[in-house]
């Protein structure tokens, strides 16, 4: 009777440190997992859920992890060492996952993602006969980043002093204004109307002869001076 009374009080003890340690585990997972695996009231196939959860939690972050890898690119010529340890953080973390990239791949591919103005850079580590780590290649793109800030510095003074050059001579050049066409339309200053001169006038023609003093004259645009014959 003692026996079984003692296999009674373990199965009960058993059965609250089973029910006690399941509770403590769910207060202790994550939200996100938490209803998949709520259904089980066994620690053992509550672990096994757990264990089951997180490979596929881990899968799917492998995944976002490569794709993340594989869209990062270096846009400008500045912060290339952000970037090279960003990319070696992400690796990192693809390590821990089982999704392993071997050293010189990553240097590769960390070369791939520079800009175009690493241009000359990328063919003088394609024919370097030595293999680059990856704290080799930080070192090597911190000092090319330095020599093209300089670079592109000194093409920008340069294209300023040009572009000021020529502001100058622009200002320097005294713009002469077209010529317009002066002349005028030539008008009769007797009977006022124009396309003609006076001495053309008909009116003034016929306004001597009426008047028949026997004259000679010269005809000027503003008057006449009468001039004897003697003369």
């Amino acid at each position: 009777m003692n026996h079984v009374l003692l296999i009674q009080i373990l199965q009960l003890r058993l059965l609250f440190m089973n029910y006690a340690s399941v509770m403590f585990i769910k207060t202790k997972i994550c939200i996100s997992i938490r209803g998949s695996v709520d259904q089980h009231d066994n620690v053992k196939a509550l672990l096994k859920a757990i264990d089951e959860q997180f490979e596929i939690s881990a899968k799917a972050l492998a995944s976002t992890l490569i794709m993340k890898l594989s869209s990062l690119r270096l846009t400008s010529v500045k912060g290339v060492h952000g970037h090279i340890m960003q990319m070696r953080e992400i690796a990192a973390q693809l390590k821990k996952l089982e999704v392993e990239m071997f050293e010189s791949l990553l240097v590769h591919y960390i070369l791939n993602t520079l800009p175009q103005q690493y241009g000359p850079f990328k063919i003088f580590r394609n024919t370097h006969k030595d293999k680059w780590s990856i704290n080799e290649l930080l070192t090597m793109c911190i000092q090319e980043e330095g020599r093209l800030i300089m670079e592109l510095g000194e093409s920008a003074f340069t294209a300023t002093q040009e572009k000021n050059k020529n502001q100058a001579k622009q200002k320097g050049k005294v713009k002469i204004p077209p010529k317009t066409d002066t002349k005028k339309e030539s008008k009769c200053f007797f009977c006022k109307k124009k396309g003609h001169m006076k001495k053309d006038c008909v009116k003034f023609q016929k306004w001597l002869k009426k008047k028949g003093n026997p004259i000679s004259f010269i005809i000027y645009e503003s008057n006449i001076i009468d001039i004897n014959d003697n003369t």
